[in-house]
Protein backbone atom coordinates (compact mmCIF):
# COMPACT_ATOMS: atom_id res chain seq x y z
CA UNK A 1 0.00 0.00 0.00
CA UNK A 2 2.78 2.42 0.64
CA UNK A 3 5.46 2.93 -1.60
CA UNK A 4 8.58 3.23 0.55
CA UNK A 5 11.94 4.02 -1.80
CA UNK A 6 14.12 1.75 0.55
CA UNK A 7 17.11 3.40 -1.53
CA UNK A 8 17.16 6.60 1.13
CA UNK A 9 19.08 7.18 3.79
CA UNK A 10 16.81 8.27 6.33
CA UNK A 11 13.96 5.97 7.72
CA UNK A 12 11.89 8.50 9.42
CA UNK A 13 11.98 11.97 10.06
CA UNK A 14 9.06 14.01 12.52
CA UNK A 15 8.44 17.24 12.66
CA UNK A 16 7.21 19.39 15.37
CA UNK A 17 6.76 19.76 19.02
CA UNK A 18 9.85 19.28 21.46
CA UNK A 19 9.12 19.57 24.83
CA UNK A 20 10.42 18.42 28.34
CA UNK A 21 8.19 16.49 30.53
CA UNK A 22 8.42 16.86 34.41
CA UNK A 23 6.65 14.05 35.61
CA UNK A 24 5.15 13.94 39.61
CA UNK A 25 7.51 11.76 41.52
CA UNK A 26 4.61 11.32 44.15
CA UNK A 27 1.85 9.48 42.65
CA UNK A 28 -1.28 9.07 44.24
CA UNK A 29 -1.66 12.45 45.45
CA UNK A 30 -2.72 15.89 43.05
CA UNK A 31 -0.61 18.52 42.11
CA UNK A 32 -0.62 20.72 45.18
CA UNK A 33 0.80 18.49 47.33
CA UNK A 34 3.69 17.40 44.52
CA UNK A 35 6.68 18.61 45.79
CA UNK A 36 9.71 16.58 43.40
CA UNK A 37 9.48 15.59 39.51
CA UNK A 38 11.88 13.65 37.31
CA UNK A 39 12.72 15.06 33.92
CA UNK A 40 12.63 13.47 30.40
CA UNK A 41 12.31 14.89 27.00
CA UNK A 42 8.52 15.11 25.69
CA UNK A 43 6.67 16.46 22.76
CA UNK A 44 4.19 13.51 21.18
CA UNK A 45 6.55 13.62 17.91
CA UNK A 46 9.75 13.87 19.93
CA UNK A 47 8.67 10.62 21.71
CA UNK A 48 7.61 8.60 18.29
CA UNK A 49 11.11 9.18 16.83
CA UNK A 50 12.97 8.38 19.79
CA UNK A 51 10.49 5.31 19.45
CA UNK A 52 11.34 4.28 16.35
CA UNK A 53 15.17 5.38 17.35
CA UNK A 54 15.22 2.74 19.84
CA UNK A 55 13.41 -0.09 17.16
CA UNK A 56 16.02 0.17 15.30
CA UNK A 57 15.45 3.12 12.36
CA UNK A 58 17.70 5.68 11.35
CA UNK A 59 15.85 8.62 12.34
CA UNK A 60 16.16 12.58 12.42
CA UNK A 61 13.97 15.65 13.84
CA UNK A 62 12.50 19.05 11.99
CA UNK A 63 12.02 21.39 14.68
CA UNK A 64 13.47 24.22 17.33
CA UNK A 65 14.54 24.21 20.62
CA UNK A 66 14.84 27.26 23.06
CA UNK A 67 18.44 28.83 23.45
CA UNK A 68 19.14 27.50 27.30
CA UNK A 69 19.58 24.47 29.11
CA UNK A 70 16.49 22.74 28.61
CA UNK A 71 16.69 22.73 24.74
CA UNK A 72 20.43 21.84 25.04
CA UNK A 73 19.01 18.60 27.18
CA UNK A 74 16.42 17.68 24.19
CA UNK A 75 19.44 17.75 21.54
CA UNK A 76 21.83 15.86 23.81
CA UNK A 77 19.56 13.48 24.81
CA UNK A 78 18.37 13.00 20.86
CA UNK A 79 22.20 12.45 20.13
CA UNK A 80 22.57 9.70 22.70
CA UNK A 81 19.90 8.09 21.04
CA UNK A 82 21.12 8.01 17.80
CA UNK A 83 18.69 10.86 16.34
CA UNK A 84 20.08 13.52 13.98
CA UNK A 85 19.61 16.75 14.82
CA UNK A 86 21.12 18.66 12.17
CA UNK A 87 17.83 20.06 11.69
CA UNK A 88 16.72 21.07 14.88
CA UNK A 89 17.25 24.65 14.87
CA UNK A 90 17.87 26.68 17.81
CA UNK A 91 15.61 30.29 18.75
CA UNK A 92 17.73 33.11 19.12
CA UNK A 93 14.32 35.29 20.19
CA UNK A 94 14.20 34.36 23.78
CA UNK A 95 11.40 31.94 23.22
CA UNK A 96 11.43 28.46 26.19
CA UNK A 97 10.95 25.26 25.45
CA UNK A 98 7.60 23.84 27.01
CA UNK A 99 7.28 22.38 29.94
CA UNK A 100 4.54 19.37 30.93
CA UNK A 101 3.65 18.81 34.64
CA UNK A 102 2.38 15.85 35.45
CA UNK A 103 -0.21 14.52 37.90
CA UNK A 104 -0.76 10.79 38.74
CA UNK A 105 -3.31 11.20 41.25
CA UNK A 106 -3.84 7.38 40.55
CA UNK A 107 -3.02 4.95 37.43
CA UNK A 108 -6.49 5.70 35.94
CA UNK A 109 -6.37 9.70 37.10
CA UNK A 110 -3.31 11.59 35.59
CA UNK A 111 -4.01 15.01 34.17
CA UNK A 112 -1.30 17.65 32.65
CA UNK A 113 -0.56 20.77 33.15
CA UNK A 114 1.17 22.80 30.17
CA UNK A 115 3.53 25.82 30.06
CA UNK A 116 3.80 26.69 26.50
CA UNK A 117 3.95 30.52 26.39
CA UNK A 118 6.42 31.89 23.80
CA UNK A 119 7.19 28.14 22.94
CA UNK A 120 10.52 27.83 20.89
CA UNK A 121 8.98 24.45 18.74
CA UNK A 122 6.39 27.03 17.49
CA UNK A 123 9.15 29.37 16.17
CA UNK A 124 10.24 27.20 13.38
CA UNK A 125 10.20 29.14 10.26
CA UNK A 126 9.31 27.87 6.73
CA UNK A 127 13.23 29.06 5.89
CA UNK A 128 14.17 26.12 8.38
CA UNK A 129 12.40 23.43 6.49
CA UNK A 130 15.15 21.95 3.82
CA UNK A 131 13.71 19.77 0.86
CA UNK A 132 17.01 18.23 0.51
CA UNK A 133 16.43 16.71 3.74
CA UNK A 134 12.74 15.83 3.41
CA UNK A 135 13.74 14.16 0.20
CA UNK A 136 16.08 12.06 1.96
CA UNK A 137 13.54 10.24 4.44
CA UNK A 138 11.40 7.22 3.35
CA UNK A 139 8.42 8.53 5.65
CA UNK A 140 7.86 12.08 7.58
CA UNK A 141 5.72 12.53 10.47
CA UNK A 142 3.69 15.92 11.58
CA UNK A 143 1.62 16.08 14.02
CA UNK A 144 -1.36 18.41 14.95
CA UNK A 145 0.27 20.98 17.87
CA UNK A 146 2.43 22.10 15.36
CA UNK A 147 -0.30 23.68 13.52
CA UNK A 148 -1.69 25.62 15.87
CA UNK A 149 0.51 29.15 15.21
CA UNK A 150 2.64 30.73 12.92
CA UNK A 151 5.55 30.44 11.79
CA UNK A 152 5.46 26.52 12.42
CA UNK A 153 2.13 26.49 10.83
CA UNK A 154 3.26 27.42 7.29
CA UNK A 155 6.79 25.17 7.93
CA UNK A 156 4.45 22.26 8.35
CA UNK A 157 2.53 22.97 5.18
CA UNK A 158 5.91 23.70 3.42
CA UNK A 159 7.39 20.26 4.72
CA UNK A 160 3.71 18.19 3.35
CA UNK A 161 4.54 20.37 0.03
CA UNK A 162 8.23 19.10 -0.20
CA UNK A 163 7.26 15.60 0.66
CA UNK A 164 4.52 15.14 -1.79
CA UNK A 165 6.75 16.37 -4.51
CA UNK A 166 9.64 13.98 -3.06
CA UNK A 167 7.66 10.90 -2.93
CA UNK A 168 8.46 10.88 0.96
CA UNK A 169 5.41 9.14 2.56
CA UNK A 170 3.60 11.10 5.17
CA UNK A 171 2.20 10.16 8.40
CA UNK A 172 0.15 12.56 10.54
CA UNK A 173 -0.66 12.23 14.53
CA UNK A 174 -3.42 14.01 15.11
CA UNK A 175 -2.14 15.42 18.84
CA UNK A 176 -5.17 17.38 19.31
CA UNK A 177 -3.80 20.10 22.65
CA UNK A 178 -6.06 22.50 23.53
CA UNK A 179 -4.02 24.47 24.96
CA UNK A 180 -2.68 25.87 22.09
CA UNK A 181 -5.32 26.40 19.63
CA UNK A 182 -7.70 29.83 19.60
CA UNK A 183 -11.42 27.96 19.10
CA UNK A 184 -12.20 24.81 17.57
CA UNK A 185 -13.14 25.64 14.38
CA UNK A 186 -9.71 26.52 13.44
CA UNK A 187 -8.65 23.29 14.55
CA UNK A 188 -10.97 22.09 12.12
CA UNK A 189 -9.80 24.24 8.92
CA UNK A 190 -5.68 23.79 9.66
CA UNK A 191 -5.85 19.65 10.49
CA UNK A 192 -8.03 19.18 7.46
CA UNK A 193 -5.95 21.57 5.13
CA UNK A 194 -3.24 18.85 6.43
CA UNK A 195 -5.04 15.32 6.26
CA UNK A 196 -5.72 16.15 3.04
CA UNK A 197 -1.63 15.49 1.89
CA UNK A 198 -0.97 13.00 4.29
CA UNK A 199 -0.98 9.41 3.19
CA UNK A 200 -1.34 7.57 7.00
CA UNK A 201 -3.92 9.11 9.52
CA UNK A 202 -3.82 8.20 13.56
CA UNK A 203 -6.16 9.73 15.87
CA UNK A 204 -8.60 8.94 18.58
CA UNK A 205 -12.28 9.28 18.00
CA UNK A 206 -12.73 12.68 19.69
CA UNK A 207 -9.72 13.97 17.19
CA UNK A 208 -10.98 13.11 14.37
CA UNK A 209 -14.69 14.03 15.24
CA UNK A 210 -12.88 17.56 15.92
CA UNK A 211 -10.95 17.59 12.56
CA UNK A 212 -14.30 16.39 10.65
CA UNK A 213 -16.79 19.26 12.08
CA UNK A 214 -17.56 20.63 9.09
CA UNK A 215 -18.09 18.31 7.23
CA UNK A 216 -20.23 15.43 9.88
CA UNK A 217 -23.30 13.52 8.77
CA UNK A 218 -24.94 11.63 11.55
CA UNK A 219 -22.86 10.11 14.61
CA UNK A 220 -19.80 9.94 14.18
CA UNK A 221 -18.81 6.19 12.14
CA UNK A 222 -15.08 4.81 11.70
CA UNK A 223 -15.77 3.55 8.61
CA UNK A 224 -17.08 6.60 6.81
CA UNK A 225 -14.18 8.50 8.61
CA UNK A 226 -12.06 6.42 6.61
CA UNK A 227 -13.55 7.02 3.56
CA UNK A 228 -13.36 10.69 3.76
CA UNK A 229 -10.15 10.63 3.57
CA UNK A 230 -9.11 7.94 1.25
CA UNK A 231 -10.65 10.03 -0.75
CA UNK A 232 -8.01 12.16 -0.69
CA UNK A 233 -4.44 10.71 -0.28
CA UNK A 234 -4.77 8.81 2.42
CA UNK A 235 -3.97 4.71 2.15
CA UNK A 236 -4.50 3.84 5.98
CA UNK A 237 -6.66 5.32 8.65
CA UNK A 238 -6.28 4.52 12.04
CA UNK A 239 -9.21 5.27 14.94
CA UNK A 240 -7.99 5.02 18.52
CA UNK A 241 -10.31 4.04 20.85
CA UNK A 242 -8.38 3.90 24.37
CA UNK A 243 -9.17 0.82 26.39
CA UNK A 244 -11.26 -0.63 23.53
CA UNK A 245 -8.34 -0.40 21.56
CA UNK A 246 -7.78 0.50 17.86
CA UNK A 247 -9.19 0.16 14.34
CA UNK A 248 -7.37 0.44 11.11
CA UNK A 249 -8.93 1.09 7.87
CA UNK A 250 -6.92 0.32 4.43
CA UNK A 251 -7.94 1.88 0.98
CA UNK A 252 -7.91 -1.71 -0.45
CA UNK A 253 -11.14 -2.58 1.58
CA UNK A 254 -9.31 -4.45 4.68
CA UNK A 255 -10.08 -3.91 8.34
CA UNK A 256 -8.07 -4.19 10.94
CA UNK A 257 -8.89 -4.47 14.87
CA UNK A 258 -5.95 -4.62 17.49
CA UNK A 259 -5.24 -6.60 20.29
CA UNK A 260 -4.91 -5.32 23.65
CA UNK A 261 -2.26 -6.98 26.53
CA UNK A 262 -2.33 -6.00 29.80
CA UNK A 263 -0.62 -3.91 32.04
CA UNK A 264 0.35 -2.52 35.34
CA UNK A 265 -0.17 0.50 34.83
CA UNK A 266 1.45 3.60 35.96
CA UNK A 267 0.00 5.91 34.24
CA UNK A 268 -2.11 6.99 31.24
CA UNK A 269 -0.47 8.88 28.93
CA UNK A 270 2.58 7.86 26.40
CA UNK A 271 0.18 5.07 25.03
CA UNK A 272 -0.24 6.80 22.04
CA UNK A 273 2.84 7.62 20.81
CA UNK A 274 4.52 4.46 22.07
CA UNK A 275 1.67 2.87 19.85
CA UNK A 276 2.58 4.93 16.75
CA UNK A 277 6.13 4.38 16.69
CA UNK A 278 6.05 1.00 16.69
CA UNK A 279 3.07 0.84 13.95
CA UNK A 280 5.16 3.25 11.61
CA UNK A 281 8.19 0.90 11.80
CA UNK A 282 6.05 -2.25 11.15
CA UNK A 283 4.65 -0.17 7.91
CA UNK A 284 8.16 0.56 7.36
CA UNK A 285 9.47 -2.84 7.46
CA UNK A 286 6.45 -4.30 5.36
CA UNK A 287 4.36 -6.25 7.76
CA UNK A 288 0.95 -6.29 7.43
CA UNK A 289 -1.06 -4.12 9.76
CA UNK A 290 -2.05 -7.02 12.32
CA UNK A 291 1.41 -7.17 13.19
CA UNK A 292 2.09 -3.81 13.21
CA UNK A 293 -1.21 -3.13 15.44
CA UNK A 294 0.11 -5.99 17.81
CA UNK A 295 3.48 -4.28 18.08
CA UNK A 296 2.08 -0.96 18.72
CA UNK A 297 0.11 -1.96 21.31
CA UNK A 298 2.26 -3.87 22.76
CA UNK A 299 4.11 -1.15 23.24
CA UNK A 300 1.65 0.99 24.26
CA UNK A 301 1.41 -1.24 27.53
CA UNK A 302 5.02 -0.95 28.08
CA UNK A 303 5.30 2.60 28.40
CA UNK A 304 1.95 2.79 30.18
CA UNK A 305 3.64 0.94 32.99
CA UNK A 306 6.62 2.55 33.29
CA UNK A 307 6.83 6.33 35.06
CA UNK A 308 8.50 7.62 31.88
CA UNK A 309 7.43 8.50 28.09
CA UNK A 310 10.44 8.73 26.39
CA UNK A 311 12.82 6.91 28.34
CA UNK A 312 10.60 4.01 28.17
CA UNK A 313 10.10 3.81 24.54
CA UNK A 314 10.86 -0.36 23.68
CA UNK A 315 13.17 -1.78 22.07
CA UNK A 316 12.30 -4.51 19.37
CA UNK A 317 13.72 -7.45 21.46
CA UNK A 318 11.72 -6.02 24.66
CA UNK A 319 8.45 -5.44 22.79
CA UNK A 320 9.27 -9.32 21.47
CA UNK A 321 9.59 -10.62 24.51
CA UNK A 322 6.61 -9.04 26.22
CA UNK A 323 4.57 -10.13 23.41
CA UNK A 324 5.53 -13.69 24.08
CA UNK A 325 5.61 -13.38 27.99
CA UNK A 326 1.80 -12.75 27.53
CA UNK A 327 1.12 -15.56 24.95
CA UNK A 328 2.80 -18.20 27.49
CA UNK A 329 0.87 -16.53 30.44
Amino acid sequence: MLNFDHGRPMDFIAVGRLCVDLNANETGRPMEETVTFTKYVGGSPANIAIGLSRLGAKTGFVGKVSDDQMGRFVTDYFRKNGIDVTQVHVDRTGASLGLAFTEIKSPTDCSILMYRSNAADLKLAPSEVSEEYIRSAKAMLISGTALAASPSREAVFLALDFARRNGTVVMFDLDYRPYTWNNEDEVAVYYRLAAEKCDVLIGTREEFNLMEKFDRRGEPDDERTAKTWFAHHADIVVVKHGKDGSIAYTKEGTVHRSRTFPAKIVKTFGAGDAYASSFIYGLLRGWDIDKCMEYGSASAAIVISSHSCSDAMPTLGQIERFIAECQSG
